[in-house]
């Protein structure tokens, strides 16, 4: 967990999101978390903040006119997916398959410069079982799969999904040919990137919501 690298853009705009694009597949990395040492990540909930920017979220999700929010069952995703829903009048639908690597075997870094060495070390070796329970090509096969559940149960509409940045960063590398690394300190809490269907090509990138 770190703020967006500042030698990255608040926003990539990279091509044109008139809905002359077809259908879009929104990939929002959830808000801002109560970092609690004493729980696993996949426990944490959002802050009072973190509840906070969803509502700037959703306002920014509307221009996509989603008919539902997809969510990890991760409660801090599940949070902003919720208050998005509720905002935009749209149904929450949580997904198993979107939740973040699986890393809670192993304990909390104090230091956030070993968690960020930890998490190169998994984008440099997505082969090997470096770090937590999954490879990181598992974890993204697990993703993709979920992803693509939700993508063909919607054939005619556009696709917001709320999930977490090691996922969502390994995702964009091996389909957009992002480093994962950079983009993975780049994102926000919240943040999302934005890819045509069904490509997937990427359209945009918001690194920071606040």
């Amino acid at each position: 967990m770190r703020s967006p690298n500042s030698s990255w853009p608040r926003r990539w705009k990279l091509a044109d999101l008139s809905p002359a694009n077809g259908r879009t597949l929104t990939l929002v990395k959830h808000s801002l978390p109560i970092v609690d040492p004493d729980l696993p990540p996949s426990r944490w909930e959002l802050s009072h903040e973190g509840r906070r920017r969803c509502t700037t979220l959703a306002d920014r999700i509307s221009q996509f006119d989603p008919v539902a929010i997809h969510a990890s069952v991760e409660p801090k995703a599940t949070e902003t997916a919720k208050i998005v829903a509720q905002r935009l009048d749209v149904p929450l639908s949580v997904r198993e398959g979107l939740e973040e690597h699986h890393r809670d075997d192993v304990p909390f870094f104090r230091d956030p410069s070993d968690f960020d060495d930890a998490i190169a070390r998994l984008f440099e070796a997505p082969d090997d079982l470096v770090y937590g329970a999954e490879t990181a090509n598992q974890a993204l096969t697990r993703f993709e799969r979920a992803l693509l559940t939700i993508i063909d149960s919607q054939p005619n509409s556009n696709t917001v999904v709320v999930s977490h940045g090691t996922v969502i960063a390994l995702y964009l590398a091996r389909h957009c040919g992002i480093d994962p690394l950079g983009v993975w300190r780049s994102l926000g809490l919240p943040s999302y990137a934005v890819l045509a269907l069904p490509g997937p090509e990427l359209l945009d990138i918001v690194t920071d919501i606040t």
